[in-house]
This record gives structure tokens, sequence and C-alpha cells, in this order.
């Protein structure tokens, strides 16, 4: 009995300690003139699958929790690209247009992000 206690435990614990490490999919939405912010909290590294599924060209850049903005890169209609995001550093979506824009996103790594708008 002891030794089944142990063994769900260790398991337990190991699948605990795992969910940090998991995915996520998301279809998201951006008002116009509206940013998405992904990460902004502290929190492990990641990686996003960000396809841009609008009419118009956004833009992603990566903004470090403790200040400042790096990497920025436009993103074409129908698009699709792979960024890293380092812990403790947040991904921000803007869409500067004039109509809604809509991203797929799929994260994987730490998935304990906070996610709004600004």
């Amino acid at each position: 009995m002891k030794s089944n206690a142990l063994f769900f435990l260790v398991i337990s614990s190991c699948l605990l300690s795992c969910s940090v490490f998991s995915s996520l999919r998301s279809n998201t939405i951006i008002e116009p003139g509206k940013d998405f912010v992904l990460g902004n909290n502290e929190h492990g590294s990641f990686r996003v699958q960000l396809k841009n599924d609008a009419k118009n060209t956004i833009q992603i850049y990566l903004a470090p929790i403790s200040g400042g903005t790096h990497s920025g890169q436009p993103v074409a209609p129908n698009a699709t690209v792979k960024i890293k995001v380092d812990k403790n550093t947040a991904l921000v979506i803007q869409n500067p247009n004039k109509d809604t824009a809509s991203v797929i996103l799929k994260v994987t790594g730490d998935t304990g992000l906070n996610m709004g708008y600004q």
C-alpha cells in the first residue's frame, strides 16, 4: 500500500510539473487600433506559431516585462510566422488597421501566460 501511494505521488508530481509545458490554440480577434499582449507576466520561454487570418498586415514585437521592445516585424495577410519568446517576455500583436484583425495562435512551452488587450 505504501509503495502505491509513493508511485501515485511521483506520477502526480511529474504530471503537474509537465503541465506548465503544454500547448494551447486560439483564434484571437483584435479590434482596430488595439494590441493583444501574450505573456506580460513572469513565465518560462514559449514558442508561437501565428497565422494572420485577416485581410490587412499586422505588426508583432517582443516586450520584456523589465521594459523595452525588440524584434518587430510585419505579418502579411495569410502569412504564418514562428516566434521563440524568451522567459519573462511578452509577444505583442498590433492591429494598426481600421478593420478587425484575426490571428490563429498555437502556443507551446510555458502556457501560464497572461493574455489581454491594450
